[in-house]
């Protein structure tokens, strides 16, 4: 490895967050930055949301570049920025800022990480086909959104509680999205897991430390069809208990890694205005730092 140097010359990027030091953004930003030669760091930014503001000012004032936005911050700094791309208005998240003409612009590049390989390695006709979704939080706007754009006859969108349901439901009226999407509750999973040719999990169900918990039963998901494709947005433990549980059936088993990796590209791409940046650099980076082969 060559000793990167840090000088007064060399750009920032970054990540905001709260608590930020578990993210996995620098490993795989940084490695690409490095495979590039380019005079960038990335760095992890924790901050509280009572500072948001005034970290926001300070950004601009100290010249970074661009930063990712996660947790708790992906809404809140919205009315922040200067412009927000209509794909991000649409999910009401942003989690990607440039610094373009003097100004902040948000956008949101989970969408493109989530749809990455249903667009590359497991490409088909989406028209006739049903996607089911399990949560109704944050992620699950950015992957009915993918969805969409994918061109699914059926969304469907389940979960726990029915007023956050509808809230959820009703936050779509008068977008194109509304068509074809609806939402139920879990008891209502009977009946569409037979038809689903996607099944999402969208839930921190089954995530580290609670490696054994899993959304839905082996005996939930025995009526599965077969070739049909979970996805589990959970990238640790690898695979899950709701991957397992779903190959088992003869599914098609998608892990979180691959969102992680190719929202990060979008949002790379971005910052850097390149065509392209080295994705195999940024997986293998991602791979090596949780030990995977």
């Amino acid at each position: 490895m060559t000793k990167v140097l840090i000088t007064g010359k060399t750009k920032l990027l970054g990540v905001i967050g709260h608590p930020v030091e578990h993210s996995l953004s620098p490993v795989m930003h940084n490695a690409a930055i490095a495979q590039l030669g380019l005079d960038y760091v990335y760095l992890p930014f924790p901050i509280e949301p009572d500072n948001l503001k005034v970290a926001i000012a300070g950004f601009a004032a100290v010249g970074v570049v661009g930063f990712s936005v996660t947790i708790p911050h992906k809404q809140a700094i919205m009315p922040l920025l200067s412009e927000i791309t209509p794909i991000a208005q649409a999910i009401g998240a942003v989690n990607t800022v440039s610094r373009q003409n003097h100004k902040w612009v948000g956008t949101n590049t989970d969408i493109e990480g989530f749809i990455a390989p249903l667009q590359t390695t497991y490409q088909q006709d989406w028209s006739q086909k049903v996607a089911v979704i399990l949560g109704n939080g944050g992620a699950a706007r950015a992957v009915v959104a993918g969805c969409h754009q994918l061109g699914f006859a059926k969304i469907y969108v389940l979960g726990r509680n029915v007023q956050k349901l509808q809230a959820f439901c009703d936050s779509w009226s008068n977008s194109p999205m509304e068509e074809n999407l609806q939402v139920g509750t879990w008891d209502e999973l009977a009946k569409l897991i037979p038809q689903a040719n996607l099944l999402v999990n969208t839930t921190p169900i089954g995530m580290y430390p609670n490696v054994d918990d899993s959304p839905l039963s082996a005996e939930e998901l025995k009526n599965l069809p077969p070739g049909a494709i979970a996805y589990d947005l959970i990238y640790i433990p690898k695979p899950t208990q709701f991957l397992q549980h779903a190959q088992k059936q003869g599914a098609i088993a998608i892990d979180g890694l691959e969102m992680l990796v190719q929202q990060g590209v979008a949002a790379l791409k971005i910052w850097l205005q390149r065509e392209s940046v080295p994705v195999d650099v940024m997986r293998q980076a991602l791979q090596n730092h949780l030990g995977l082969e």
